[in-house]
């Protein structure tokens, strides 16, 4: 269990003005990611050092955005806004958490731009839903190489999370502490002083340490 990526919604000035005002505070340009036909939305990435990448994330008009709980999920933080939407746990074996979970995960695609296809399964978005600071587990199917964290520069890692939620809520969620998948990332817990979630994200940069 490892902390995979972390998701941003796109704001009201949409995907690419978001990434391209993200980009710009961190020194980086965002890479086109492709488009999730599954979920209706497509993003944009950013790999960084330690196996790990940020996506910026918008729906499409498109009717699985309505019907699939990511989109949904996507569209809900998009319509206040935009910003941090969750973060993500990679898992190698995906069936102890549906059977912890009670329900089946399901299946996730991404088309690349480059006309290659990126698989996995997903379980656990209904909670972020219900409870943004809990993150939701994923399950690579398609080989190690193709993870969207390997063009990452090694300038550029994440350094600490701050999340407005409570740790032992999290830690029962995941099935293992929380400090687990988060066990070379420092993350500082706050109070919730109204929607729990990701308040901030920090990252090194060859500028110095960036907060988001």
């Amino acid at each position: 269990m490892r902390l995979d990526h972390l998701s941003f919604a796109a704001g009201p000035d949409g995907l690419a003005s978001t990434a391209q005002r993200i980009g710009g505070q961190l020194g980086k340009d965002f890479i086109d990611g492709g488009v999730h036909p599954r979920f209706g939305t497509r993003n944009m990435i950013m790999p960084l050092d330690g196996r790990t990448y940020i996506e910026i994330v918008e729906v499409l008009d498109h009717p699985a955005s309505d019907k699939a709980p990511f989109g949904q999920a996507v569209r809900a933080r998009s319509a206040l806004g935009g910003g941090w939407l969750g973060w993500v746990v990679a898992v190698d074996d995906i069936t102890s958490v549906e059977e912890r979970l009670g329900r089946e995960s399901v299946k996730g695609n991404r088309h690349l731009p480059n006309g290659e296809e990126l698989l996995w399964r997903q379980i656990g978005v209904h909670g972020l839903l219900s409870d943004p600071q809990l993150p939701f587990f994923i399950q690579w199917e398609s080989p190690a190489e193709m993870h969207p964290s390997n063009a990452a520069d090694s300038q550029f890692s994440l350094v600490a999370l701050e999340i407005a939620g409570d740790p032992q809520r999290v830690s029962e969620w995941l099935g293992e502490t929380v400090e687990a998948p988060l066990e070379d990332i420092k993350v500082e817990w706050v109070a919730p002083n109204g929607t729990p979630g990701i308040i901030a994200v920090q990252l090194q940069t060859p500028s110095g340490l960036v907060r988001l």
